[in-house]
C-alpha cells in the first residue's frame, strides 16, 4: 500500500508541476495513469508536455483510447479505468479517485488549484476518505514559493 500525496497548487499550473513529477515517477520505475476530469482537459495537457522542455526532456506518454495505450509509461485519461500495470496514479482538476485504487498503487498525487473551488472541495473530500480507509497520506503546499509538508496523517506536521 502506498502514499498519497496531495499538492495544493497556488502559485503554478499543473503544467509546470507535472513534468518534474512525472520524471521522477518513470526514475522509479512506475508506470503512470494520469486522470483528468474531461478530455478536452486531457488533451491540453498532452500538448503541454510534448513542448514542456524540450528533446532533453521528453516524458514518453500518449492519450487513452489508442492502439498502443498499453505501452505509455505515461498514460493520460478522462476516464475511471485503471489498467492493472499502473504504479502511479495522478488526478488532476477534481477527477475521480477511490480509496480503492489507492490502496493497490505505490503511490497516488492529487493535484488540485486554489482557484478551483470546486477541486479544492473534491480533494478535501478525497482526504477524508482515504484517511478513513487508513492510507498514510500528506498535504503540500507551494504558498510559500517552495513545496512544504503542512500536514501528514495522523495530525503531524513539518
Amino acid at each position: 500500500m502506498g502514499k498519497v500525496m496531495f499538492y495544493h497548487l497556488t502559485r503554478r499550473r499543473a503544467e509546470a508541476v507535472l513534468p518534474p513529477l512525472l520524471d521522477r515517477s518513470l526514475a522509479q520505475g512506475w508506470r503512470v495513469l494520469l486522470r483528468g476530469p474531461n478530455a478536452d482537459r486531457m488533451a491540453r495537457l498532452d500538448q503541454s508536455l510534448w513542448v514542456s522542455g524540450g528533446d532533453e526532456s521528453f516524458l514518453p506518454h500518449g492519450l487513452a483510447g489508442g492502439p498502443r495505450d498499453a505501452l505509455q509509461p505515461i498514460l493520460l485519461s478522462d476516464n475511471n479505468d485503471l489498467p492493472g500495470d499502473v504504479s502511479c496514479l495522478m488526478v488532476l482538476d477534481g477527477a475521480a479517485l477511490t480509496a480503492t485504487e489507492a490502496q493497490g498503487l505505490a503511490r497516488t498525487c492529487v493535484m488540485f488549484d486554489d482557484a478551483d473551488d470546486s477541486a479544492k472541495s473534491t480533494a478535501r473530500g478525497q482526504w477524508k476518505a482515504l484517511l478513513e480507509a487508513g492510507l498514510e497520506a500528506e498535504y503540500w503546499s507551494e504558498e510559500t514559493g517552495n513545496w512544504q509538508l503542512k500536514l501528514r496523517s495522523g495530525g503531524e506536521a513539518s
